[in-house]
């Protein structure tokens, strides 16, 4: 009976991670790459920029952002956790960067939410 106890709880654990590996996988899968940044203070959109274009974005006194390379992260912040710093670099739909203390919200954003269509390829027209 003992026997049978301990195998069951190795069974439920190895049913519980390999379901946890699947949603993992299925999350990353679906991550789409954004092509815009969407920076709010105190809920109001304080403006949107393009991942394409290399630049460094002052928000307020005390935050700076950084767009390169198709990512943003946070450069500077005089807040005292340092947090949205640490966050580091972001590029896909969904993810975001916080700043608690100055409540601002940089987010990834897609300009066309059509994501069937892929940029990479031109569009040709049959005749």
């Amino acid at each position: 009976m003992k026997f049978q106890k301990k195998r069951n709880d190795i069974l439920l654990i190895f049913a519980v991670l390999i379901t946890a590996g699947i949603l993992m996988l299925v999350g990353n899968i679906q991550k789409k790459p954004g092509n815009q940044v969407q920076i709010k203070v105190d809920g109001e959109v304080f403006g949107v920029y393009s991942l394409s274009v290399n630049q460094e974005i002052k928000i307020g006194n005390g935050n700076v952002c950084r767009i390169s390379d198709g990512q943003v992260s946070m450069e500077r912040a005089d807040c005292p956790d340092q947090i949205c710093v640490k966050t580091g670099a972001i590029s896909h739909t969904g993810e975001s960067i916080v700043c608690l203390p100055h409540r601002v919200v940089i987010e990834v954003i897609r300009e066309n939410p059509d994501d069937s269509v892929d940029d990479s390829l031109p569009d040709v027209i049959a005749r």
